[in-house]
């Protein structure tokens, strides 16, 4: 769960950017969202935990089928914190920010089964 200021814009960002289905959303404090098979909850600041912007020191790796169509898809409409890129560690990937800053990972390893190679 990502906790955020304005859920409803972080909704709206996840819609818009990476093609998430609101799946749950109780008005502003809580959603749910779906693609894919992942789902990820967003939730406003909580008072308990003494939230006052949003905060998340690691990140989120979404494993996927076809890397470089998400890099094709969003490098231009997303800040950048690294390009598509193959590691030496089997994976090739990239990362981006979301419009919190939380850092979004995306991979997939590499060489690919099928061959192919770009």
């Amino acid at each position: 769960m990502l906790r955020v200021p304005d859920v409803p814009a972080a909704v709206a960002w996840y819609r818009d950017v990476l093609g998430f289905d609101a799946c749950a959303d109780d008005g502003g404090g809580w959603a749910l969202l779906r693609r894919d098979g992942i789902e990820l909850m967003l939730s406003t600041f909580n008072a308990h935990e003494g939230d006052v912007e949003p905060e998340f020191s690691g990140s989120l790796y979404l494993r996927c089928d076809d890397v470089d169509a998400w890099w094709a898809r969003l490098h231009g409409i997303a800040r950048v914190c690294y390009p598509i890129e193959d590691f030496e560690y089997g994976m090739r990937e990239f990362a981006i920010y979301d419009h919190h800053g939380f850092l979004l990972q995306f991979g997939e390893p590499w060489p690919r089964a099928d061959g192919r190679e770009e």
